[in-house]
């Protein structure tokens, strides 16, 4: 008889609330092996007994068969005493020790669910929180580990014999799903409408919510991670009721669709952004806008308030059970078939989650509630993804990403990195894996500030890592530096440059070890400077350990500072000045600033006062928005600089190939040129605008003399000699450029797309001035600028043509989404300097290259 072998097997990674226990019961009983399987702390654990060519065979390509939402990080298994016994079972699961495996992310509802949930004949049909192994919440309902229904807000359902013979039949598609439910056993969707919100007597709750939605009410209804406000896309009143109630300003609104039918009428849809949308994350996508929808079986004319002068449409498919039914299934009443489906808070809140605040915190946004009483442990927005250059490119990591871990290039210490105040994310981080953490918002806010740090300990709990390091921005106002520096106690604190977290963080997304310096381009709107100014127009030369300042955009006064970013006519105005340029009555910015409040900022200009230089592309991108005649006022983050591309895309979609210039330069060296339509000029916002001549006298050629040829370009201030101080960045001569061209009538959308094309071109000869001065050939493109697929597309063609390695963001936000991961990654190397293990208590910087105390 053939002698018997035991082996005890440890898989590690996102192999919990996945179907990895039955996946291993299935391979173990086809193999005819004894043993067992159950889930720890660290992972799933298996022994296996038997003949040892099957004990072989099991342990062959384990990673390799494993379930679709499993994610393998490691497998190990050694042998062990022979223990006999027959058969194959799943034990209960083991508690205690330190937590190393992985949380799934949330997953959209799977096909085989939503047959049941169309299909009369099913015990599960219109069961608005149907899921099983392979699809549902996960790390939003998640309250401990090992991941059990104990262990998550189910765990207040008991299962009912039919829900529990599923769940104990190796064979069923819900064996060992934790949220499994049905009608009888489950959570359960209630409609609450009214003043205080009571429940309607005798009406389906779905029903009740569609029949509201089609009469223009804005309910908020609950999801996965919190609360969404929705109401129908193409109904005016709604929509722009909507906006007023939530202090929206014109902010688009992200949009839900019923399927990829209904959105590709009012946005081109290629074969990536399809799959973004249908797939298992269904993440909010960024999309190019239609001239105008197709009529053809189109669902209803999109409302103009849901993304006012955006060149983009944010769209999402169902990806909730509730979802699909609000929407309708096959054989429903007609209902809204677009929904606006934005986060369930006030503009700069966090999202709400719990239901009483729900009932309060909504109370003036939503005329009803579509709520249920399963909890949510873990708040979890929706994620915003675009696509560039046939890559994914991430905006806001959240819902379906998060908490997956990034492998690291270097093991760092124990560490947790604070990240920034806009768009804040945190970093936990120890050995080769780091956390970024679901986004968190932006932390003007005291709730926002209470959401970090809830997260951050429910963070620390389910991957069990114990900071010894902290990292934070070096602003001494940030508040998200304040937070991390009351957090540390007695434990150190580094402080990170904010540029150089940028470019830390996509040498850490690429895995690259940072043994090498590479040429960062770091364009953004605000970032505290070694030198107290306000940064955002650089050019480093970094690695993790430190930079050197190789370029920058001169210093100009940032009036008024918050001011100056609501309202970009106060940047035109001072670059105009900066760049000894006339204001006169005859340009847009002008007539844009109320008469009063230019008195005011001429003499605040002349004097300095409350006038912070800056060097920011973003504010020169809100600058020449502004003297274009695009945008006056920002009611959101980035709006000018958004409409101004939005105006970028049309002026290139308007030149022929046969046109000279920079401009079709520009459209040569993006991916603009595949889009089918052009897109409409946004209009310039009129308040306090009194409105240019019409008709405006005829451009001097068919572009317009700057757009069309090399004025559109920066003027440089390079050191005779290396080392000597930064190259300086002059946008004198472009401005001046577009000043003439304002003035003789060019078409606002040729002189953004000519903007854009100098920009392209400062880039490039920047970083080639770099390779020349210093050897270097790899370049990082980060920060929020770089969220701009135009401007980003056209950078990384004209440097990969010139020989450059280029770097982009994809998996990681380029803009302060990202920030945190750099900061782990540049605290991590500065630790080793002060001790082996971790630097002294205390905290330290890390300036250009060299690391001083504080």
């Amino acid at each position: 008889m053939e002698a018997l072998q035991r082996r005890r097997v440890t898989v590690r990674g996102v192999v919990q609330g996945v179907g990895f226990r039955p996946y291993l019961y299935t391979r173990a009983t086809g193999l005819g092996l004894a043993g067992h399987v159950t889930n720890t702390p660290e992972g799933v654990v298996a022994e296996v007994e038997g003949a040892p060519a099957a004990v072989s065979r099991f342990c062959e390509h384990l990673a390799a068969d494993a379930p679709p939402l499993a994610v393998v990080d490691a497998v190990d298994h050694h042998e062990v005493p022979v223990a006999g016994g027959a058969g194959f079972t799943i034990i209960a699961s083991r508690t205690g020790g330190p937590a190393r495996t992985l949380v799934s992310p949330d997953v959209a509802t799977c096909a085989d669910c939503l047959a049941e949930l169309a299909d009369p004949a099913d015990r599960r049909h219109r069961h608005p929180f149907i899921t099983c192994t392979h699809c549902g919440p996960r790390f939003t309902i998640v309250t401990g580990l090992p991941y059990d229904r104990a262990h998550t807000t189910m765990a207040r359902f008991p299962m009912c014999p039919d829900c529990a013979r599923e769940y104990g039949d190796p064979a069923d598609r819900r064996f060992h799903a934790q949220p499994v439910a049905c009608p009888a056993c489950g959570p359960r969707l209630t409609l609450l409408t009214g003043r205080p919100p009571c429940e309607p007597p005798d009406e389906d709750p779905i029903a009740g919510a569609r029949r509201l939605l089609a009469a223009g009410a804005i309910l908020a209804v609950k999801g996965l991670g919190g609360y969404h406000l929705a109401c129908d896309a193409t109904h005016p009143r709604a929509v722009a009721e909507l906006r007023r109630r939530k202090a929206r300003g014109d902010k688009p609104f992200a949009l839900m669709a019923r399927d990829v039918r209904d959105a590709e009428r009012y946005a081109h849809i290629g074969p990536e952004e399809r799959a973004l949308l249908e797939g298992g994350v269904r993440p909010v996508v960024l999309l190019r806008r239609r001239a105008a929808a197709d009529p053809d079986g189109a669902p209803g004319v999109l409302a103009e308030g849901v993304a006012p002068r955006c060149p983009d449409l944010g769209v999402m498919l169902p990806y909730t059970p509730v979802h699909h039914l609000l929407l309708g299934l096959p054989g429903d009443p007609p209902g809204p078939r677009l929904l606006v489906m934005t986060s369930g808070n006030l503009s700069g809140e966090p999202i709400v989650t719990d239901d009483d605040e729900a009932m309060e915190r909504l109370a003036g946004l939503a005329d009803a509630w579509l709520t249920h009483d399963r909890p949510i442990h873990v708040p979890c927005d929706d994620s915003v993804v675009r696509v560039c250059d046939g890559e994914t490119l991430t905006v806001r990591r959240a819902r379906g990403y998060a908490p997956l871990p990034m492998t690291l290039p270097l093991p760092v210490p124990a560490t947790l990195a604070a990240g920034g105040d806009l768009k804040n994310t945190f970093c936990l981080g120890e050995g080769r894996r780091a956390w970024l953490s679901a986004h968190i918002g932006d932390m003007d806010d005291l709730a926002t500030q209470y959401a970090l740090e809830r997260a951050e300990q429910q963070l620390e709990s389910i991957t069990g890592v114990r900071p010894e390091l902290l990292a934070a921005d070096r602003h001494p106002g940030y508040r998200s530096a304040q937070w991390a520096r009351r957090t540390a106690g007695s434990r150190p604190l580094v402080r990170v440059q904010h540029h150089h977290a940028h470019i830390a963080s996509a040498l850490a997304e690429h895995g690259l070890d940072g043994e090498h310096p590479v040429i960062g381009v770091a364009f953004d709107g605000t970032g505290y400077g070694d030198d107290g100014a306000v940064w955002g127009g650089e050019v480093l030369l970094a690695d993790y350990a430190g930079y050197t300042r190789f370029a920058h955009l001169a210093y100009v006064p940032l009036p008024g500072g918050d001011a100056a970013v609501h309202r970009p006519y106060r940047m035109a105005l001072a670059h105009l000045r900066a760049a000894g340029l006339a204001r006169t009555p005859d340009l847009p910015c002008v007539a844009a600033c109320p008469p009063d409040e230019l008195r005011v900022l001429e003499r605040q200009l002349e004097r300095g006062l409350n006038c912070v230089p800056t060097s920011s592309m973003g504010r020169l991108f809100d600058a020449v928005s502004s003297l274009a005649g695009v945008c006056h006022h920002a009611g959101y983050e980035a709006q000018a600089a958004i409409e101004l591309e939005a105006a970028a895309l049309g002026g290139v979609l308007s030149v022929g190939p046969g046109s000279r210039g920079l401009v079709p330069r520009l459209a040569a060296l993006s991916s603009v040129d595949d889009a089918p339509r052009r897109l409409p000029r946004p209009p310039c916002d009129a308040r306090h605008q009194t409105p240019l001549p019409d008709p405006a006298p005829p451009p001097r050629h068919p572009l317009g003399a700057s757009a069309a040829g090399p004025d559109y370009a920066f003027g440089l201030r390079v050191p005779e000699r290396p080392g000597a101080g930064p190259v300086v960045a002059d946008p004198a001569p472009l401005l001046t450029a577009v000043v003439a061209d304002v003035r003789a009538g060019t078409d606002p959308g040729l002189i953004a797309a000519g903007f854009h094309a100098g920009v392209t071109a400062l880039v490039a000869e920047l970083c080639a001035l770099a390779r020349e001065r210093h050897g270097l050939d790899t370049v990082a493109l980060t920060g929020g600028v770089f969220a701009n697929t135009l401007l980003s597309s056209a950078c990384a063609r004209t440097l990969r043509a010139s020989g450059f390695t280029v770097l982009r963001h994809g998996r990681v936000p380029p803009n302060d989404g990202g920030l945190s991961l750099g900061q782990l990654m540049v605290a991590a190397a500065a630790a080793p300097e002060q001790h082996p293990h971790h630097p002294q208590q205390g905290e330290a910087h890390v300036p250009g290259g060299t690391r001083q105390s504080a």
